[in-house]
């Protein structure tokens, strides 16, 4: 928005001229998510604090987590916002993916908030098969709209592979079903990640920071050459995406970190893994996904391997606690020990994604 309101008057102006780059527009879009969450943050607290919107702890967890129980939950809307309203300032709303993208991260919002509603008012919230269904049904219609109306013809069925350059295979109409699973997958792992004060926060900030220097690479026409990686013009405004995403994450981490004065909640949670998810799609990067994310993922398959395993031993477990965090809990560690821990792991998994750019 921004934009094509300042960028025009740049003769009469000169420090307008800025408007036309990337860099600065993603800078200022993180500046600018980042002091909404300061300003809003404390407001939000004590709202939710006033209609009694409160986390509610299961039986089932650690008895360290008790002393969490009323915290106010529900904060993924401040995400929300501090994501969607400096975005539509800082991009170029003429750039097409950044539509796809905030989309699917308000539908992903909208079921993790349904699913909170439904929690607080003394339900178990919608179930595991109609939150699934609802996250499925945006990875279907997304698939099939990039299917039909992709941004880059030549690219739209593609998908790009570690390590190896110019080979980009050709999923043709599976193009669909991979797009679900990507998003479903992206959403799902964020989700159970979101157990420790500040720990899926971090990481997704560490995740933003990684997929915005993938989202300019892959819409800069000679830096993608030189790094044999697809080129998708206006792919580099989801910088301005990402940027804002972190800033989000940052500012919600002030509050979030332990002891923790609010919760993400589903609509935050969801919000989150949807918007990364949606990004590495439609940069065609989503294999990528499997390394910026690699806690995401470890903690995906230690409740798949926790339960096939309790399964097939009839009653054994694998772990002392799923997902993995619950399981280091248990063994001792420290809740702010473990957060820290991991976050060191995303780094490190994010250093070694990027590096994958030039190991080709």
């Amino acid at each position: 928005m921004l934009y094509w309101l300042l960028y025009p008057l740049k003769e009469y102006f000169f420090p307008f001229n800025l408007f036309r780059y990337i860099t600065f527009r993603a800078a200022y879009a993180s500046v600018t998510a980042l002091l909404l969450s300061f300003v809003l943050g404390p407001w939000l607290i004590h709202k939710l604090r006033k209609f009694g919107i409160g986390q509610r702890i299961g039986e089932a967890l650690p008895h360290a987590h008790r002393e969490k129980e009323g915290v106010p939950t529900m904060g993924g809307v401040l995400i929300l916002l501090a994501i969607v309203v400096p975005t539509l300032l800082w991009a170029r709303l003429d750039a097409g993916f950044v539509w796809v993208a905030l989309l699917a991260t308000i539908w992903m919002g909208v079921v993790g908030f349904v699913d909170d509603i439904m929690k607080i008012r003394g339900k178990k919230g919608m179930g595991i098969t109609p939150k699934f269904f609802a996250q499925l049904a945006a990875g279907l219609l997304i698939g099939v709209y990039l299917y039909l109306r992709p941004y880059s013809p030549e690219f739209a069925t593609k998908t790009s592979i570690l390590f190896f350059k110019n080979i980009f295979p050709d999923l043709r109409i599976l193009y669909v079903p991979f797009v679900a699973f990507v998003l479903t997958g992206t959403t799902n792992a964020v989700n159970l990640t979101d157990g420790l004060d500040g720990l899926a926060v971090g990481l997704m900030g560490i995740a933003a920071l990684a997929y915005s220097v993938l989202a300019y690479v892959t819409g800069h026409a000679k830096i993608s050459e030189y790094l044999n990686i697809l080129f998708m013009n206006g792919a580099g405004e989801l910088a301005v995406f990402c940027t804002s995403m972190l800033g989000a994450c940052l500012g919600f981490l002030w509050f979030n970190a332990y002891p923790a004065k609010i919760f993400l909640g589903d609509v935050g949670s969801l919000a989150l893994g949807g918007a990364l998810g949606i990004v590495a799609i439609l940069i065609k990067q989503e294999i990528l996904l499997l390394v910026v994310c690699g806690l995401f993922v470890v903690e995906a398959l230690s409740v798949i391997f926790q339960v096939l395993y309790f399964k097939l031993t009839k009653g054994k477990r694998l772990f002392l606690m799923s997902p993995l965090h619950h399981h280091f809990e248990l063994k001792g560690w420290k809740e702010p020990t473990i957060v820290v821990r991991f976050w060191i792991i995303g780094i490190l998994f994010t250093l070694l994604a990027l590096s994958t750019l030039k190991i080709r």
